[in-house]
């Protein structure tokens, strides 16, 4: 197998950083990945591939990093934003699709009344936190160490532009700890607005992990004796592991719910939703964009649910995703080596157990990349429906000649 060049993409990042700070900036941002043994710029996709401009193509497990559920450029989800976009998209008002889309989501996701609609996933988790600080009049945020919510001011810091005044009322505790929860709601007693979590842990750099029996119960409990909303991020996980969203999938009851990734395969859409009891004060919280309205996207989101749903995309996704995680696990003890494979089988990740430096998983998944496989180093992996059997085995083949270089490299 002749390993992939990228020499238009260097070409095209050199050009980018003349004209953008860092080239390509954020999580897309070469340095997350490995330099050199990666694509930097995508051209086109089709199914669970996609070609770089270099005309390499790639069995995709990052899925956009998560947007993509169907498949790149599914010809349902497609024609339905093309019908949309032949009548328009943006006006001065919005159209039935929103209504439509809110009447679908409050259908399909259990113990909600309500939804709203935005662009990013950052949008909807700090719309969330603010309609639980105006129902409730309370200022604190607890959310767990490590976790992910987007990249507004109040839930990230130690990073550039920001201040200590922007997340002082922001407190953290350990995954699957509630007794800690529970001790920050003593001490800041009467002040905490709510608790935010993600369904399972998946910080980067790091093995996912699953909720501990009775966790959830214990945060509905501490915020039901508290008068405390709590708040689920389920941008990750939404409708890769439930089609009712990961609450229904790990069995309890948020007051308000975020999703974005898989919500409209592609389509930049997000939305929280809320239980009846929120409908008030999320009425009372200004939120607005240019976009929010935007009838293509939420045509894209109708279509891309129904979809979901008749293909059986989610136990689909989980069969393929349970191949890949056995099979990963499989090769890599026959040839001798140490993995921790966590999270989903929709939303995995492997890394190697005896290390802390990341430099096997770096060269495993750069030469991964190289054969046409992309596999994240250092972030949660995604599946897609458009995956196949034949798409999995192809992976496992690239995965073991990968295991060979680093088992050759390293040792055991």
């Amino acid at each position: 197998m002749a390993l992939y060049k990228f020499d238009k993409s260097l070409a095209l990042f050199e050009r980018a950083c003349k004209v953008i700070p860092g080239g390509i900036p954020g999580h897309t941002s070469p340095a997350f990945a490995v330099a050199g043994s990666y694509p930097y710029f995508a051209a086109s996709g089709r199914g669970c591939r996609y070609k770089d401009v270099d005309g390499n193509e790639y069995i995709d497990f990052m899925a956009a990093y998560g947007p993509v559920v169907l498949g790149y450029n599914d010809p349902v989800v497609d024609a339905a934003a093309a019908r949309q976009r032949e009548a328009g998209s943006l006006f001065n008002h919005p159209t039935a699709r929103s209504v439509e889309l809110a009447e679908r989501m409050v259908a399909l996701v259990p113990g909600m009344g309500w939804a709203v609609f935005a662009r990013n996933g950052s949008d909807v988790t700090s719309y969330a936190v603010q309609v639980a600080r105006e129902h409730t009049q309370r200022r604190k945020i607890l959310m767990i160490k490590g976790a992910y919510h987007g990249v507004q001011a109040w839930c990230r810091d130690g990073t550039g532009g920001l201040i200590p005044e922007d997340y002082e009322h922001v407190h953290a505790f350990a995954w699957n700890d509630a007794t800690q929860a529970a001790d920050l709601v003593g001490k800041h007693a009467g002040d905490v607005a709510c608790i935010i979590v993600t369904p399972f842990h998946h910080p980067a750099f790091g093995d996912q992990v699953l909720p501990a029996p009775g966790f959830f119960a214990d945060l509905r409990r501490i915020c039901d004796e508290g008068g405390i909303a709590l708040v689920l991020d389920d941008v990750r996980g939404g409708f890769r592991l439930s089609m009712h969203g990961s609450h229904a999938y790990f069995g309890f009851r948020p007051d308000l719910t975020c999703y974005c990734k898989a919500i409209a395969n592609g389509y930049t859409l997000s939305a929280c939703l809320g239980t009846d009891a929120y409908k008030g004060a999320a009425s009372r919280v200004f939120f607005t964009g240019s976009y929010f309205g935007g009838a293509v996207e939420m045509a894209a989101a109708l279509a891309n649910l129904d979809e979901l749903e008749k293909r059986g995309a989610v136990p689909h996704m989980m069969a393929m995703g349970t191949m890949l995680q056995k099979g990963l696990a499989d090769l890599a003890a026959a040839r001798g080596l140490q993995v921790a494979i966590s999270g989903p089988p929709t939303i995995p990740y492997m890394r190697f157990a005896n290390e802390r430096n990341f430099r096997r998983m770096q060269r495993f998944s750069g030469e991964a990349a190289r054969r046409g496989v992309i596999l994240h180093p250092h972030h949660n992996w995604f599946l897609i429906a458009a995956h196949q059997e034949a798409d999995i085995r192809l992976t496992l083949e690239v995965a073991d000649k990968c295991f060979e270089i680093v088992k050759k490299e390293f040792g055991g």
